[in-house]
């Protein structure tokens, strides 16, 4: 059995002239298999089509992405290099709209730029070395997400999760598993009930296969199941993930999301949410500014090469929804827990990211 720490979502292979690796997650549970990306337009195609997804694992993949596009540069004219750098920037942004980690990861790149001298190769080297960063920092802040909620997990507990907030939705460890993970390795047997997560079925493909793999007693339920689990007196806690986070806590995640909080809201249940500092969009002031991408109807119509609803019907495809902050119990974060979710609270916790 595999343990926990092999599963490497995404990384950088070799020096500038390198590639990006990561794993074709739509080829999940059938097919574990190695992509790699040699140019933006293919970082771009992984994260649109969601061989790459989670807030994290795309920010990852959208500042490697970066290198992919300015590393052929020609020249040594640093604003036109400059001029590039934003192009590609633009591009990448461009594959979708909810994950903030996405244009937080191109921000910190395009600053990272700005104060790395007049020189383009050395540039071209110092944002190389700032994506591996990235990487690694998001590896860092999931182990101590992990240590942080750990103990939120009793023995013999039954935890629900939505869609997959795991290794596959960062660099490695997970977000929302990361505590169970945590938990696991302490030696605590638990539960966790994975809701198969319509219409994609992140949580059956992706997250039971995660947790089986690590020997962690997984169940997976199908999303409509989930308050009849809860009034059976199974699920003891719930922890999602989150894509987005405004400044009140109000946070966007995997749609479904918001149902399963208004059902532990009714059960009593305490609901958490995992994120890291970089999750959190203070532009945002509350979740009604979080822009909730909508998808293709085929996703409805089609699911898995199946048609599951008639042609000339029209379908509703959001891939998200925001649960509001009094829903949420406490955000597990790498600097510790917030709870209770408020303003005052998330900006006392995240000064430094909000300064």
């Amino acid at each position: 059995m595999n343990t926990t720490t092999t599963l490497r979502t995404i990384e950088w292979l070799g020096d500038l002239d390198g590639c990006v690796s990561m794993i074709d997650q739509t080829l999940l549970p059938q097919e574990l298999k190695m992509l790699e990306c040699r140019d933006p337009e293919a970082i771009w195609e992984a994260i649109k089509v969601l061989r790459v997804r989670g807030a994290p694992a795309i920010g990852i993949a959208a500042a490697m992405g970066v290198v992919l596009g300015v590393r052929g540069f020609d020249g040594t004219d640093r604003a036109a290099f400059t001029a590039k750098l934003d192009e590609v920037c633009d591009f990448l942004a461009s594959a979708r709209p909810t994950a903030v980690n996405l244009f937080w990861a191109l921000d910190r790149m395009k600053r990272t730029a700005l104060g790395a001298g007049d020189d383009v190769g050395a540039v071209k080297l110092v944002l190389l070395a700032e994506a591996k960063l990235i990487r690694d920092e998001d590896a860092a802040m999931c182990r101590a997400i992990g240590q942080v909620g750990q103990s939120l997990i009793p023995a013999g507990a039954g935890v629900l999760t939505h869609c997959n907030a795991g290794g596959l939705a960062t660099a490695e460890y997970g977000t929302a598993l990361a505590p169970m993970y945590a938990a696991h390795e302490a030696g605590r047997s638990f539960r966790v009930y994975a809701d198969e997560t319509r219409p994609l079925l992140q949580g059956s493909r992706l997250t039971a296969w995660e947790l089986s793999r690590a020997g962690i007693d997984v169940v997976v339920n199908c999303d409509n199941m989930a308050g009849l689990l809860m009034k059976e007196g199974k699920i003891d806690l719930v922890i999602t993930g989150s894509d987005r986070i405004a400044a009140n806590g109000d946070a966007a995640n995997k749609i479904g999301t918001y149902s399963v909080a208004v059902l532990a809201k009714a059960h009593d249940i305490p609901f958490y949410v995992a994120a890291p500092s970089s999750t959190f969009d203070f532009a945002c002031p509350d979740g009604s500014a979080i822009p909730i991408e909508e998808r293709s109807p085929a996703e409805i119509r089609h699911g898995f090469g199946r048609k599951t609803a008639p042609d000339d019907v029209s379908c509703y495809c959001p891939a998200f929804d925001v649960t509001p902050a009094e829903l949420i119990r406490g955000i597990i974060t790498e600097r510790g827990l917030i709870q209770p979710v408020g303003r005052a609270e998330i900006s006392t916790l995240l000064a430094e990211k909000s300064g």
